[in-house]
């Protein structure tokens, strides 16, 4: 059935807005340049915080890109320009960078604390849509967030201009995550309370697979044997173990592709003859960041658990984690 004429509208109405806010975010790319880099390099360097500012919808724009910053190990405050005039710079120091959002740049509020913003000697950068405006001629770093038009049919009603606004702290964001060298386990910290904090919180015993849902064999048995119980439990490895149950190796579906394409993959041969000896693994009282932190840093998904003697007793797979289809290396 076709949708009614005032509903096909509303479809493509809305379908439009995601356009020109599309539109809008993908007009920043050629704009991440040296300036770009030079922010995150400032920011690094600070001893202090990073103070975002902004009045309307950018200053909530600014509170968000203040909670994602903190909650990926940079240190943010929300600072509202009234409130700063009337107290609040008391929480701004000489160490601390100052960012001031505006999509004009003309910003009264915003551009009357500036000055003493400088005054106490912070760095300014600016996300504005306007290089030539007051804001950006007091920063000391411009970046350029403008929008060709908004997605407001008024023209009025701020809605890609701070779409692309957020999405330009998302990137910032996202680049002192990777200069900081941010790593799950800090994620861990700064989440006690989620569900992923809490899993990553506690020890490896409490999420492994064990008994027969860990695909082991002794390390002399027969490829074929192990490929059987490889495919049977599809966790995409098969763990070899010594006769008294002491980890011995690992093999893997990579393994047994690139066995394949080197035409050295034979049933007969037993698994110790193929397999990875002496592989990477956790033992079942550590904490789960940790694992993670060894899986992302070796770019593996599967590790055997052991006891303090080093004997099999489970295996944690990624999925186990984070839950199936939620996380990705890098990003990758």
């Amino acid at each position: 059935m076709k949708p009614a004429p005032d509903t096909q509208e509303i479809i493509e109405q809305a379908i439009n807005v995601l356009k020109i806010e599309a539109e809008g975010i993908n007009g920043l790319i050629h704009r991440v340049d040296e300036r770009f880099a030079q922010m995150v390099e400032t920011i690094c360097a600070t001893r202090g915080r990073l103070i975002i500012s902004g009045i309307g919808k950018s200053g909530i724009v600014g509170q968000k890109i203040a909670a994602t910053l903190n909650s990926t190990g940079t240190r943010a405050i929300f600072l509202h320009p009234v409130e700063a005039m009337h107290g609040d710079l008391g929480m701004v120091s000489s160490r601390d960078v100052f960012l001031g959002i505006s999509n004009s740049g003309g910003t009264e509020e915003l551009n009357h604390l500036i000055p003493t913003i400088k005054q106490i000697g912070c760095k300014i950068i600016a996300f504005t849509g306007n290089e030539a405006s007051q804001l950006a001629r007091q920063s000391d770093i411009v970046i350029n967030v403008g929008v060709k038009r908004e997605a407001c049919p008024l023209g009025l009603a701020p809605t890609a201009s701070t779409t692309a606004v957020m999405a330009m702290g998302d990137a910032l964001a996202v680049a002192l995550i990777n200069k900081k060298q941010f790593k799950v386990s800090d994620f861990q910290r700064f989440h006690p309370g989620g569900a992923l904090g809490q899993r990553l919180a506690s020890n490896v015993s409490e999420i492994m697979l064990s008994g027969e849902a860990v695909p082991f064999v002794r390390e002399d048995t027969p490829m074929e044997e192990a490929l059987e119980i490889l495919d049977r439990l599809k966790l995409g490895t098969v763990i070899a173990v010594k006769a008294d149950n002491t980890l011995s190796g690992i093999l893997t579906d990579g393994d047994i592709r690139r066995l394949v394409i080197r035409k050295m993959l034979r049933p007969d041969v037993a698994i110790d003859r193929l397999m990875t000896p002496d592989p990477l693994f956790v033992y079942a009282q550590d904490p789960v960041y940790d694992a993670l932190n060894i899986m992302e840093q070796h770019q593996i998904t599967v590790l055997p658990v052991t006891g303090n003697d080093k004997k099999l007793c489970g295996v944690l797979h990624l999925h186990d984690i984070l839950g199936k289809g939620a996380f990705t290396f890098n990003g990758k």
